[in-house]
């Protein structure tokens, strides 16, 4: 059974960020090829979880090959959604996954922001990969209210490697998720939410977990 993998990046960054380009060396050196999409897909400001779903899914070669999805922040949410819409997904690595995403984040705006940005339907956020500020749609928003975690419930095998002290998304959220899903095996790391300084650690984790050479 060929397996294919697929690396999705999170949040307002790209295929260039430091952990995208570590774990794609690694699987380079081990020679198997690992797809990481571009999730801006040429236009951030309409991103939306639904849209990062379809275009992986997109991704997904014929029907015979079982995928791995390995996800970072919000494209490990994304990579858990696609788990559960679609049965070639046969194993989860999620870095900092980005359970209750808006209830973290939301509050860091403010409710000032918020109704202005639900006003004037755009706000700017830095992103990280294009090293600029960019408007992002309310959109963004309203379809991440429709994805609720309590229907993740399909038993994929799943590895989560979260940091301790993340700053981003708060650690007891994997530990939430993995607590109620004993097919969920979550590594804590001595870490922040960008887990630089644990990047052997995560490849030894994927390597084993995924049984790769």
């Amino acid at each position: 059974m060929l397996t294919q993998y697929i690396y999705l990046h999170g949040f307002a960054s790209s295929p260039n960020s430091t952990k995208a380009q570590n774990i794609g060396d690694r699987f380079a050196q081990i020679q198997t090829k690992l797809k990481i999409p571009d999730l801006n897909a040429g236009d951030f400001s309409k991103l939306t979880i639904t849209r990062q779903i379809t275009q992986v899914a997109a991704e997904f070669s014929n029907d015979y090959t079982s995928v791995t999805l390995i996800g970072s922040s919000l494209g490990g949410l994304t990579s858990a959604y696609l788990g559960q819409q679609y049965l070639q997904v046969q194993r989860l690595v999620m870095l900092a996954p980005a359970f209750g995403f808006l209830s973290h984040w939301l509050p860091k705006l403010g409710n000032e922001e918020i109704k202005r940005w639900q006003q004037e339907k755009y706000i700017m956020v830095y992103h990280y990969g294009e090293e600029r500020a960019i408007p992002l749609s309310y959109d963004f928003v309203t379809d991440a209210v429709q994805y609720q975690e309590e229907l993740l419930q399909r038993p994929i095998p799943t590895l989560i490697l979260h940091g301790k002290k993340d700053e981003v998304i708060p650690i007891e959220a994997s530990r939430d998720f993995a607590r109620s899903r004993p097919w969920v095996e979550l590594v804590e790391l001595e870490s922040d939410h960008a887990l630089d300084n644990v990047m052997e650690e995560i490849w030894q984790a994927i390597r084993l977990f995924c049984q790769l050479p």
